[in-house]
């Protein structure tokens, strides 16, 4: 069981702090096992195993605890005697009205608690509500590259090569320790996608029609990197002869996000400094899935390298939107309270025409933030008067520089 330092760092950031620790993210994509990865610290720190509480609410031992007062009086014996105890808690949504338990526990001062969740009840919307603001959400993403090579040590020594199988088959947990074999991994991410669209979107939203629900997935997968509005998606479905209405289209949008599906990036205007409300576009959660849905083509691999950059800026922890610079388009505006930089993605220029289409709007920018044209090039020349070209692979294993 490979550690995710990145994600350790962060949960030990707010270790013992007076705030309920919340792990959220997309089925399979390690919540559980960040979880037993704490527990395991706790004990290799010298922690008393009796005072950490841990529980897995997918396992049939706990079956019996059905609602928030057995949760509640089945810790309370648990932590009988104990002055101080840690609670990791996976899977919380299971439990019926599980904040209530929670609230209570937290009020009394006696616990460290840790949950886990992979569903819209464990969004920030909600959990601002459930747990009156007392929390701290760690999003939980699937593998970044960096972090799939650290489950494949054996390919360190080709990153080009594990780059593209990082590309095809994604950074779910599990993919790293599958057979080189497309059968088997389309199998098991199909298994885990439709898991994911069974669960946190269809039965959680009571969906009544999944044939119009997986149309629009499959469009959105299509069309990652591209400009999205309910009425395109609508054009496109009665095109399909599946004639709908754009508030059903946005309803079904909304679901396919809060159960991490999909990611949105707002567009903002660089020069009003301001988000807008038209044009965003959708990111896939993992290419492997992507793949899984549309075949293993290769298509649209200027917008698949998009897709993983908007998450590699997404895990550094920056708020990530699509640049309006004029009538030109900045691929990512990443901010955080203290810097902004802008990312354009292409897989090459190399000819003259598109690194002059790719500059352009990077050029159009008038402050001195960082500018970086990410590429899969490699070339000698790496500045443009002050805007970096950097290559993709170097960009991902080098945390620090970039």
């Amino acid at each position: 069981m490979t550690n995710r330092n990145s994600y350790l760092e962060k949960i030990l950031k707010y270790q013992n702090m007076p705030i309920i620790k919340v792990l959220v993210g997309m089925r399979r994509a390690g919540k559980s096992t960040l979880l037993r990865q704490f527990h395991q610290h706790l004990l290799n720190e010298g922690i008393d195993a009796d005072s950490i509480i841990y529980m897995n609410f997918e396992l049939l031992e706990f079956a019996s605890l059905e609602n928030y007062k057995h949760l509640h009086s089945y810790i309370q014996k648990r932590m009988s005697g104990k002055e101080h105890v840690y609670l990791l808690l996976d899977e919380i949504q299971i439990i019926e009205h599980w904040e209530k338990s929670i609230n209570s526990l937290f009020a009394e001062g006696k616990s460290d608690i840790y949950l886990t969740g992979s569903n819209a009840g464990m969004l920030s919307s909600e959990l601002s509500t459930l747990l009156s603001g007392r929390y701290v959400e760690i999003p939980v993403l699937p593998l970044s590259f960096s972090e799939y090579i650290s489950f494949k040590p054996e390919m360190k020594g080709n990153l080009d090569a594990a780059f593209q199988q990082y590309i095809k088959y994604g950074g779910m947990p599990i993919t790293p320790s599958l057979p080189d074999d497309e059968e088997i991994i389309t199998s098991v991410l199909g298994g885990i996608y439709n898991t994911v669209l069974v669960k946190d979107v269809i039965q959680r939203n009571n969906v009544r029609d999944a044939d119009l629900l997986e149309r629009i997935v499959r469009f959105l997968a299509d069309n990652i990197g591209n400009p999205i509005s309910t009425s395109k998606i609508s054009g496109y479905l009665t095109s399909q002869n599946r004639k709908t209405t754009a508030a059903t289209v946005d309803s079904y949008l909304n679901m396919l996000e809060k159960a991490f599906v999909f990611y949105r990036a707002n567009r903002y205007d660089i020069k009003g400094k301001m988000y807008l409300k038209t044009q965003e576009k959708l990111y896939i959660v993992d290419s492997g899935i992507r793949n899984t849905l549309l075949g293993f083509s290769g298509r649209d691999y200027g917008h698949v390298l998009e897709n993983i950059v908007y998450f590699e800026l997404i895990r550094r922890g920056y708020k990530v939107g699509v640049g309006k610079i004029g009538s030109l388009e900045v691929d990512f505006v990443a901010t955080k309270p203290t810097e902004t930089k802008y990312f354009q993605v292409s897989a090459t220029v190399l000819d003259e025409k598109t690194l002059e289409r790719e500059l352009a709007p990077l050029r159009k920018i008038p402050d001195h933030y960082s500018k970086i044209l990410l590429t899969m090039d490699r070339s000698y020349i790496t500045d443009y008067n002050g805007i970096k070209q950097v290559n993709i692979v170097d960009f991902l294993t080098d945390t620090d520089s970039f």
